[in-house]
């Protein structure tokens, strides 16, 4: 794995906004839907998200920058260098590098990215089983970690009211095994969940991990305009008149919205903070209902106000 910084293309003083909106733009760019056919682009959007799901994290980007963690989030052990135990041949494998290196393992894990473009944990032998080249028979007591398994992707659709509470989902792996997995603050859609040890089983090695990708599905009350939030409420035709209160649905359940009298049903009325995640806003649509099978006070009421009291609305 390149350092974070550089396969965002930012630099280690980047806000947590600059880092966010550099991913962003990696990840619409290289996102499996948008590239169904190219592996390179499959694997250039796991090593974004990887990349962002590091310094996403304050803990883990803290430690990374003191040098306490690799650009995989292993930690670092002293003795394991080009000093300990006899070198690189008793040490780290070869490649491995410090902070900001590309080591050789990961330009095979890269080059290797195909079959849904995440790394997958070594070639296979004719027999099937993973064959790691780093790890030689010869490795003695120094010698390299064993091959990993393969991570799997998952897609799960979740709805916009889950995502703006960063509520716990359930995700079905395809081993059939159902986990409760909680999404991550603010989460975007395209955004990928690490799950570790949740991949492929390797009889050589740890398990790989299981990439969990976001989606927001459909809603049926709202439609999402970035952060804003639209909706639409019925309101009768006296309440639009007269003015009345009508309860308005919102992600964080619904309200009591104070319509006025002769309310403009052609722009929307805003709450302002009830967008997805507080960052954005709700924007209603009032849209005028007339009673069911007509009304003939109605209907005259109507020639009324066309005879004797007629506006224009249209050009």
């Amino acid at each position: 794995m390149r350092d974070p910084y550089t396969v965002l293309g930012v630099s280690r003083s980047a806000s947590e906004k600059d880092i966010k909106s550099a991913y962003r733009k990696l990840a619409k760019k290289y996102h499996p839907d948008q590239n169904p056919d190219d592996a390179s682009a499959h694997g250039k959007f796991a090593e974004a998200t990887h990349a962002y799901d590091l310094l996403n994290d304050k803990e883990k980007r803290a430690q990374f920058d003191r040098g306490e963690i690799d650009a995989e989030g292993n930690p670092r052990f002293a003795g394991f260098g080009n000093g300990g135990f006899g070198g690189a041949r008793g040490g780290a494998r070869p490649g491995a590098g410090g902070a900001g290196g590309f080591s050789a393992e990961d330009i095979l894990k890269e080059f290797m990215s195909g079959f849904g473009g995440q790394p997958r944990g070594g070639a296979r032998t004719a027999g099937g089983a993973q064959w790691d080249p780093f790890a030689g028979a010869a490795g003695g007591a120094g010698g390299a970690r064993m091959a990993k398994g393969d991570d799997i992707v998952v897609n799960i659709a979740v709805s916009l009211e889950d995502a703006h509470k960063a509520a716990s989902v359930p995700v079905r792996m395809p081993t059939g095994k159902v986990l409760n997995v909680k999404l991550p603050d603010k989460v975007e859609e395209g955004q990928q969940i690490r799950l570790k040890g949740q991949g492929t089983p390797s009889p050589f090695g740890e398990p790989g991990d299981a990439l969990v990708t976001v989606r927001f599905e459909k809603s049926k009350a709202f439609r999402r305009d970035g952060q804003d939030i639209r909706t639409d409420v019925a309101v009768t035709l006296y309440e639009a008149v007269l003015g009345a209160k009508v309860r308005v649905p919102t992600l964080d359940g619904p309200v009591e919205l104070n319509l006025p009298p002769g309310v403009d049903t052609s722009k929307a009325l805003r709450l302002k903070g009830k967008g997805l995640y507080g960052d954005g806003d709700l924007y209603v649509n009032i849209r005028v209902v007339l009673p069911p099978g007509g009304d003939a006070d109605l209907e005259a009421l109507a020639r009324f106000m066309r005879d004797q009291k007629p506006y224009k609305v249209r050009d």
